[in-house]
């Protein structure tokens, strides 16, 4: 697949990928890209709804971060227990009340009961309270493990991944689906504990009451039960389609924001809207079903609770007259009926929140269940001679099966030569870069430095080898001082100065309002382009890599400019091995090698007048762009 349809995966300033999501940059910069081009306007209506796979499974990985604050968890139950026994007191007491203190119109009694009633309401208030306080600090800390976890998996993930997901999908789900979760931990799991408790308490206070009343309370059940799962069917469906499409509509905005300047200059806001609409429909419509299904779970066992307390009412009411029972003891059993129908309502009144929350979490583990590009480096030998000699032999590659971008590519690059790569583009210039750094690992051949395959080599420790500029700079919401250090964070500000003197980018930084201190705004947008690229290639010189990589690194500096870098270029690749992709062919006349890609081959090498003097692609590409420049 041609290289000007993959994009690239490294923060650029366009916005098409952010510099957290996955990547480990090289010290001179952001990670080049390259996927087949799935990722961004690919993924666009091609998102299936799927149903919730395994939500048994899915809520015991849940129950797992919960679990490792178990005296926190311990001091909920205790709390949660305390307040569901307290509010099983008060139906009796109210009981109580009617047969031994206002029927026998015993006045003190009564306010002697009526107050010790308050006491235990006032109680079990204040323990709800401290319930929910510490449910609140359980659910936080769990979720923040959580995010932690599926953050720490994104910056581990190969960029095969980051090539088929939106930015907005991710986004979506290191934030919505993530609220989703802390919003059920927060309130379902002291529900299952108080339901549970209250349940199972008033089913036996109402057994001690009158065990006929209670027998013919447990009738409904069975009915609440079967309505409970056939909603639930529809309801997960549709919830995690909802999910599926917000990450969706979220991905497309990003996408079109970031991009406003090129939807304005070839006038497609029309067409923008379009797609928005369609996208916003299929949210709204998955919505609409999600939040209809789970809606009628609430007035469903409303009516069936009522049904269970009318028939009570009426039986009790029955047993009264006939003096079975006495009317104190008919009150109570119809509290504690409703007490015993309470927690199932809640139950389904949270439904919706439960099954978004299970479709979030599918989600999450989704990415964290995704391999690793680290799981093997414990096996991984560390490259340490450092001599910088590069070898490629007989590499094949593709970016999507049986489409080869790479097709026997075969080259060596002596310790200290600058290799030049130069070709049409989508050629394969770039997937030679990415193939040295292990951002996708080859199909056929070997690529080795040092006379080891890199693929026996710790990624880490070979990209921290590796100095890469890209053709558009990636910069961070910091100090400028911390964009360059990035390059070596334990560097001090001494160097990383000299490092932006000899990138040529020292004189404008000093005249800004706070020099090296000032902070730059998202992607660096208050510098210009050029600018942007200067810091670029300040923080890789500062890197002072073994193997360097320029990808067009001078392509946005204007001529004047691109004279002083070109020299401190030349300073900095002196004794280091260095890969350059250039167009601008006039750049790279004192390169070693000179490398002519085309369709996947290396067609010629040689240095420049050795090309110019064989008249094949290289002459006819120089000499068309001697004449352009001269025209």
């Amino acid at each position: 697949m041609p290289e000007n349809q993959r994009g690239r995966a490294g923060g650029t300033a366009d916005g098409t990928r952010s510099p957290d999501m996955g990547m480990r940059p090289g010290p001179g910069g952001p990670v080049l890209g390259g996927g087949p081009g799935l990722g961004q306007n690919g993924a666009r209506g091609m998102i299936p709804k799927v149903r919730a796979k395994n939500t048994k499974g899915t809520v015991a990985r849940l129950w797992t971060y919960l679990r490792r604050q178990r005296a926190a968890l311990a001091a909920v139950f205790v709390l949660t227990a305390a307040s569901s026994i307290l509010g099983l007191v008060g139906p009796y007491l109210i009981g109580m009340a009617i047969d031994d203190y206002i029927l026998p119109r015993n006045y003190n009694g009564l306010l002697t009961l009526c107050s010790f009633l308050l006491g235990v309401y006032l109680i079990g208030a204040v323990l709800n309270w401290f319930q929910v306080y510490m449910m609140n600090k359980v659910s936080q800390r769990a979720v923040w493990q959580l995010r932690n976890d599926l953050i720490e998996k994104l910056q581990k993930l190969p960029l095969r991944f980051f090539d088929s997901k939106t930015h907005g999908e991710l986004m979506s789900r290191t934030t919505n689906d993530v609220d989703n979760i802390t919003s059920t931990m927060n309130q379902s799991v002291t529900q299952l504990i108080s339901s549970v408790i209250t349940l199972t308490g008033a089913f036996v206070i109402m057994l001690t009451l009158n065990v006929w009343l209670a027998l013919l309370n447990l009738l409904m059940i069975p009915a609440t039960m079967f309505v409970t799962r056939r909603i639930a069917g529809f309801t997960r469906k549709h919830f995690k389609g909802q999910q599926q499409n917000l990450g969706q509509l979220n991905g497309f905005i990003e996408e079109t924001v970031s991009g406003q300047k090129v939807v304005a200059s070839f006038c497609r806001e029309d067409k923008a809207m379009e797609e928005f609409e369609e996208i916003n429909r299929k949210l709204t419509g998955s919505a609409i079903h999600a939040q209809i299904f789970s809606g009628l779970m609430g007035p469903v066992m409303n009516v069936l609770n009522n049904l269970s307390f009318a028939l009570i009412a009426f039986s009790g009411g029955w047993m009264v007259l006939r003096e079975l029972t006495s009317i104190g003891t008919v009150v109570s059993f119809l509290n504690y009926s409703r007490q015993f129908g309470r927690p199932i309502n809640e139950l389904a009144n949270q439904f919706n929140l439960i099954q978004a929350a299970i479709a979030g979490a599918e989600r999450v583990f989704e990415v964290m269940d995704t391999p690793s590009e680290y799981e093997e480096q414990a096996l991984e030998k560390e490259w340490t001679e450092g001599r910088g000699e590069v070898v490629f032999e007989d590499v094949t590659f593709g970016y999507l099966p049986g489409v080869p971008v790479l097709r026997q590519v075969s080259l060596h690059a002596k310790p200290g030569e600058t290799i030049a790569l130069v070709g049409p583009t989508g050629a394969g210039k770039t997937t030679i870069v990415n193939l040295l750094t292990r951002f996708y690992e080859i199909e056929g051949g070997t690529v080795s430095i040092d006379g080891e395959s890199i693929s026996a080599i710790s990624k880490d420790n070979l990209r921290s080898q590796l100095g890469i500029v890209l053709q558009d700079a990636c910069l961070f919401s910091d100090s400028i001082r911390n964009n360059i250090r990035y390059g070596r964070l334990d560097a001090t500000d001494g160097e990383v100065e000299e490092a932006a003197r000899l990138a040529n980018a020292e004189g404008f930084i000093r005249k800004l309002p706070k020099g090296f201190d000032t902070v730059l705004a998202a992607e660096g947008s208050n510098l210009s382009h050029g600018q942007r690229q200067l810091i670029t290639i300040a923080r890789a010189i500062l890197a002072d890599p073994k193997i360097l990589i320029l990808d067009e690194a001078t392509s946005s500096i204007d001529t004047r400019t691109e004279m002083h870098i070109q020299q401190a270029l030349l300073t900095l690749m002196q004794g280091r091995t260095s890969f350059v992709i250039a167009h601008r062919l006039s750049t790279i006349r004192e390169a070693d090698q000179i490398l002519v890609i085309d369709g996947g081959r290396i067609i010629e090498r040689g240095t420049h007048e050795e090309l110019l003097a064989a008249e094949g692609f290289y002459f006819r590409l120089y000499t068309s762009q001697f004449k352009r420049h001269t025209a």
